[in-house]
Protein backbone atom coordinates (compact mmCIF):
# COMPACT_ATOMS: atom_id res chain seq x y z
CA UNK A 1 0.00 0.00 0.00
CA UNK A 2 1.70 3.26 -1.35
CA UNK A 3 0.99 5.76 -3.62
CA UNK A 4 4.07 6.85 -5.78
CA UNK A 5 4.00 10.45 -8.03
CA UNK A 6 6.24 10.30 -11.22
CA UNK A 7 5.83 14.00 -11.96
CA UNK A 8 8.13 16.25 -13.85
CA UNK A 9 7.80 19.25 -16.37
CA UNK A 10 5.95 18.87 -19.90
CA UNK A 11 8.15 16.55 -22.22
CA UNK A 12 10.65 14.91 -19.37
CA UNK A 13 9.23 11.70 -20.75
CA UNK A 14 6.99 10.39 -17.39
CA UNK A 15 4.63 8.54 -19.28
CA UNK A 16 7.37 6.69 -21.48
CA UNK A 17 8.99 6.00 -18.04
CA UNK A 18 5.49 4.77 -16.43
CA UNK A 19 5.13 2.19 -19.29
CA UNK A 20 8.50 1.09 -18.72
CA UNK A 21 8.36 1.21 -15.12
CA UNK A 22 4.54 -1.16 -14.43
CA UNK A 23 6.29 -4.00 -15.50
CA UNK A 24 8.58 -4.12 -13.23
CA UNK A 25 6.32 -2.75 -9.76
CA UNK A 26 4.98 -5.79 -8.29
CA UNK A 27 1.33 -6.70 -8.01
CA UNK A 28 -1.25 -5.48 -7.03
CA UNK A 29 -0.61 -2.23 -9.13
CA UNK A 30 -2.60 0.80 -10.03
CA UNK A 31 -1.98 3.55 -12.75
CA UNK A 32 -3.47 6.78 -12.64
CA UNK A 33 -2.06 8.80 -16.07
CA UNK A 34 -3.14 12.29 -15.06
CA UNK A 35 -3.55 13.14 -18.31
CA UNK A 36 -6.91 11.69 -18.55
CA UNK A 37 -8.16 14.07 -15.03
CA UNK A 38 -8.42 16.88 -17.81
CA UNK A 39 -11.17 15.22 -19.79
CA UNK A 40 -13.41 15.46 -16.66
CA UNK A 41 -13.89 18.95 -17.18
CA UNK A 42 -16.54 19.75 -19.39
CA UNK A 43 -17.43 23.02 -19.23
CA UNK A 44 -14.84 25.29 -17.18
CA UNK A 45 -16.70 28.83 -17.84
CA UNK A 46 -14.21 31.16 -16.77
CA UNK A 47 -11.98 29.14 -14.63
CA UNK A 48 -8.39 28.97 -16.87
CA UNK A 49 -5.59 26.30 -16.64
CA UNK A 50 -4.03 28.20 -13.51
CA UNK A 51 -7.46 27.46 -11.49
CA UNK A 52 -8.47 23.73 -12.51
CA UNK A 53 -4.56 22.51 -12.28
CA UNK A 54 -4.82 22.43 -8.50
CA UNK A 55 -7.91 21.07 -8.67
CA UNK A 56 -7.06 18.09 -10.71
CA UNK A 57 -3.85 17.53 -9.19
CA UNK A 58 -5.99 17.05 -5.60
CA UNK A 59 -8.36 15.15 -7.35
CA UNK A 60 -5.98 12.50 -9.24
CA UNK A 61 -4.37 12.58 -5.38
CA UNK A 62 -7.67 11.56 -3.59
CA UNK A 63 -8.63 8.66 -6.84
CA UNK A 64 -5.06 6.97 -5.57
CA UNK A 65 -6.88 6.76 -1.90
CA UNK A 66 -9.30 3.67 -2.17
CA UNK A 67 -6.74 1.92 -4.14
CA UNK A 68 -3.81 2.30 -1.47
CA UNK A 69 -6.18 1.13 1.67
CA UNK A 70 -7.03 -1.92 -0.82
CA UNK A 71 -3.54 -2.85 -0.55
CA UNK A 72 -2.41 -1.15 -4.23
CA UNK A 73 0.88 0.30 -4.90
CA UNK A 74 -0.44 3.52 -6.73
CA UNK A 75 1.58 4.55 -9.69
CA UNK A 76 0.06 8.46 -10.34
CA UNK A 77 2.03 10.05 -13.85
CA UNK A 78 1.75 13.87 -14.00
CA UNK A 79 3.54 16.68 -14.02
CA UNK A 80 3.13 17.43 -10.29
CA UNK A 81 5.65 20.19 -8.98
CA UNK A 82 7.44 19.68 -5.41
CA UNK A 83 5.46 22.39 -4.06
CA UNK A 84 2.62 20.11 -3.59
CA UNK A 85 4.39 17.53 -1.64
CA UNK A 86 2.83 18.99 1.91
CA UNK A 87 -0.92 19.08 -0.05
CA UNK A 88 -0.59 15.26 -1.00
CA UNK A 89 0.55 14.49 2.66
CA UNK A 90 -2.46 16.44 4.00
CA UNK A 91 -4.80 14.64 1.65
CA UNK A 92 -3.38 10.93 1.70
CA UNK A 93 -2.43 11.29 6.00
CA UNK A 94 -1.24 8.08 6.62
CA UNK A 95 -0.32 6.32 3.20
CA UNK A 96 2.83 6.26 2.56
CA UNK A 97 3.95 7.61 -0.91
CA UNK A 98 7.15 8.42 -3.11
CA UNK A 99 7.90 11.25 -5.10
CA UNK A 100 10.18 10.36 -8.42
CA UNK A 101 11.21 13.87 -9.94
CA UNK A 102 12.42 13.15 -13.56
CA UNK A 103 13.69 16.69 -15.06
CA UNK A 104 16.08 16.53 -17.98
CA UNK A 105 17.07 19.81 -19.40
CA UNK A 106 14.83 22.60 -20.20
CA UNK A 107 15.51 22.19 -24.10
CA UNK A 108 15.03 18.71 -23.91
CA UNK A 109 11.62 19.27 -22.52
CA UNK A 110 11.07 21.73 -25.03
CA UNK A 111 11.67 19.70 -28.02
CA UNK A 112 9.74 16.77 -27.15
CA UNK A 113 7.07 19.08 -25.77
CA UNK A 114 6.74 20.35 -29.29
CA UNK A 115 6.96 16.99 -31.11
CA UNK A 116 4.05 15.15 -29.48
CA UNK A 117 1.62 13.92 -31.83
CA UNK A 118 -0.96 14.92 -29.41
CA UNK A 119 -1.47 17.85 -27.68
CA UNK A 120 2.48 19.66 -28.92
CA UNK A 121 2.96 23.01 -26.99
CA UNK A 122 5.63 25.16 -28.40
CA UNK A 123 5.09 28.06 -26.34
CA UNK A 124 8.62 28.66 -25.11
CA UNK A 125 7.54 31.42 -22.98
CA UNK A 126 4.93 28.92 -20.94
CA UNK A 127 7.04 25.77 -21.18
CA UNK A 128 9.73 27.59 -19.03
CA UNK A 129 7.40 29.23 -16.46
CA UNK A 130 6.53 25.97 -15.44
CA UNK A 131 9.98 24.39 -15.75
CA UNK A 132 10.68 26.89 -13.30
CA UNK A 133 8.43 24.97 -10.61
CA UNK A 134 10.59 22.05 -11.07
CA UNK A 135 13.64 23.63 -10.06
CA UNK A 136 13.24 23.87 -6.38
CA UNK A 137 15.62 22.15 -4.42
CA UNK A 138 13.85 20.57 -1.64
CA UNK A 139 13.74 17.35 -4.32
CA UNK A 140 16.96 15.21 -5.83
CA UNK A 141 15.34 15.18 -9.92
CA UNK A 142 16.68 12.20 -11.88
CA UNK A 143 18.39 15.06 -14.48
CA UNK A 144 19.64 12.65 -17.39
CA UNK A 145 19.47 14.05 -21.24
CA UNK A 146 19.98 10.94 -22.49
CA UNK A 147 18.68 7.70 -20.78
CA UNK A 148 15.87 5.94 -22.88
CA UNK A 149 12.74 5.19 -20.29
CA UNK A 150 13.76 1.33 -19.74
CA UNK A 151 17.31 2.58 -18.58
CA UNK A 152 15.35 5.26 -16.08
CA UNK A 153 12.54 2.59 -15.23
CA UNK A 154 14.48 0.21 -13.61
CA UNK A 155 16.75 3.16 -11.29
CA UNK A 156 13.55 4.41 -10.56
CA UNK A 157 12.63 0.13 -9.71
CA UNK A 158 15.71 0.15 -7.98
CA UNK A 159 15.65 3.49 -5.89
CA UNK A 160 11.67 2.37 -4.58
CA UNK A 161 13.34 -0.29 -3.16
CA UNK A 162 15.80 0.96 -1.39
CA UNK A 163 13.58 4.03 -0.78
CA UNK A 164 15.39 6.53 -1.79
CA UNK A 165 11.85 8.53 -2.99
CA UNK A 166 10.13 7.63 -0.13
CA UNK A 167 8.65 11.27 1.49
CA UNK A 168 8.71 11.45 5.35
Amino acid sequence: MSVIFLSGPIGAGKTAVAQALLPLLPAPLSYIEGDTFWSFIRKDGERGLRDNFPVLVRSMTAAAIPFARAGYRVLIDFSIPPAFLDTARKILKEIPFDFVLLRPSFEVCAERAASRQEGAMRDTAMLRNFYARFEEGTVEPISDDHAGPESLAHRIAEGLTQGRFRVQ
